[in-house]
């Protein structure tokens, strides 16, 4: 399939949701990564004016459940997150945050996605690790 027709089902898939709510985009997609990308603006500030860290997390998940429901059979398949971690390392009051969800371990029934959040000028913003659960549809 082409890479423009799947990043606009998924990105069509996220009406109505938490990544509608952030203005989360998915915006590149390869053999064995998925990138998205937040504005930051004031929806997604802390009080003192910078990215929320829970904003960025929410955008870590978001393309990691992303990839790894797209690297299963999704007939007959699911996955969840089960351990998400974050060390926020820079922050950010403007432009956008750019996440890059890459496998370090793809099982038959657990993963391990590491997804770098960086800045417009490629500043690594935060570093985390996310680990999905595969599991079996419900039929």
């Amino acid at each position: 399939m082409d890479k423009k027709i799947i990043l606009d089902k998924i990105n069509t898939a996220n009406k109505n949701t938490l990544m509608e709510t952030l203005d989360i985009e998915y915006v590149d997609i390869g053999e064995d990564f998925l990138v998205a990308r937040m504005p930051v603006t004031s929806k997604v500030y802390q009080p003192d004016g910078v990215l929320h860290g829970g904003a960025t997390v929410a955008l870590a998940e978001s393309v990691g459940s992303a990839v790894s429901y797209m690297s299963v059979d999704y007939k007959d398949k699911t996955v969840r997150g089960i351990v998400i971690s974050a060390n926020h390392l820079k922050s950010v009051r403007e432009g956008y945050v750019y996440a890059k969800a890459t496998p370090l371990h793809k099982g038959r029934s657990t993963q391990l996605w590491e997804i770098k959040i960086t800045d417009d000028n490629d500043n690594l913003i935060s570093h985390c690790k996310l680990s999905t659960m595969v599991l079996n549809k419900n039929k």
